[in-house]
């Protein structure tokens, strides 16, 4: 499939700023069933964007554009071709061993309920089951039990506290989702990209999460528990890392100011030949 996306981060400022500095990770890199055919990221202040790789292997930029200004604007277009590999992730550049994926965070730290949820799974799955039939009875599982809502959640909502809520964005889904595999014993990390939807809506509040967790016998593989499903060539994988801080696409601190409100706007679309 060949996928456009294109990505606005909006800042507006009742008070302007004295600065403000951004580390971006919004460029996806090429493995097995994703090549990046085009990708540009823009920004609206007169600055420059340092490209680097941070410690997972993202591509990342930093910059820090001067004030006083009112508004500033992140704005990314790309064009990248994918193919649906069922999930399996290979060629994909690994920093780390599959080990360090069990390492727990506060977002993704597990509690009682979440602890029960899992063994509730592997229990249904059946203690004979295989890895990947386990994995697919959470994914399942977790799907139906989460209710997708942006309201009751925001970006430092734990693991256990959306659990608990029943209810959030695909963030939180993904929180979960690591969580249990790790109490499982499986190596998981959170994914940060792009979904095009088959329901033809393109216009999207907010890029997608989902996840990968190592299986001895296939190396990483992508669930998106959101969706209940496996990555499919609908999915841009873009940044890893062990929870959403370390994939975020936009991380940042502002000198000064106030009053500052965050618009974004995504749109991801089936691209011409």
């Amino acid at each position: 499939m060949r996928i456009h996306i294109a990505h606005a981060t909006t800042y507006r400022y009742d008070t302007p700023p004295n600065g403000v500095t951004q580390t971006l990770r919004l460029t996806p890199r090429n493995f097995d069933g994703q090549y990046v055919v085009d990708w540009r990221i823009e920004l609206s202040g007169d600055c420059q964007l340092h490209q680097h790789e941070d410690a997972f292997g993202n591509i990342a930029h930093t910059f820090t554009a001067e004030g006083p200004f009112r508004e500033l604007q992140v704005s990314v277009d790309g064009v990248v071709e994918t193919q649906d590999t069922h999930g399996v992730i290979s060629g994909a550049l690994e920093r780390f061993p599959p080990t360090l994926f069990l390492r727990d965070t506060p977002l993704t730290a597990v509690d009682k309920d979440i602890i029960a949820f899992a063994e509730g799974s592997h229990e249904a799955a059946g203690r004979t089951a295989n890895s990947l039939a386990v994995l697919h009875q959470l994914l399942g599982d977790l799907h139906r039990e989460i209710k997708f809502d942006p309201d009751p959640t925001h970006s430092a909502t734990t693991a256990a506290e959306a659990f608990a809520l029943r209810r959030g964005v695909c963030q939180d889904i993904s929180h979960i989702y690591i969580a249990a595999a790790r109490y499982l014993g499986y190596p998981a990390r959170y994914i940060g990209g792009y979904f095009h939807r088959a329901d033809g809506v393109t216009a999207q509040e907010a890029g997608h999460a989902w996840t990968e967790i190592w299986l001895d016998t296939l190396g990483w593989v992508a669930f998106d528990p959101t969706n209940g499903i496996s990555a499919t060539d609908a999915h841009v994988r873009v940044a890893v890392g062990l929870d959403y801080l370390g994939a975020a696409p936009v991380r940042g601190t502002r000198y000064g100011g106030a009053g500052e409100t965050l618009s974004v706007a995504v749109t991801v679309a089936q691209a011409q030949q």
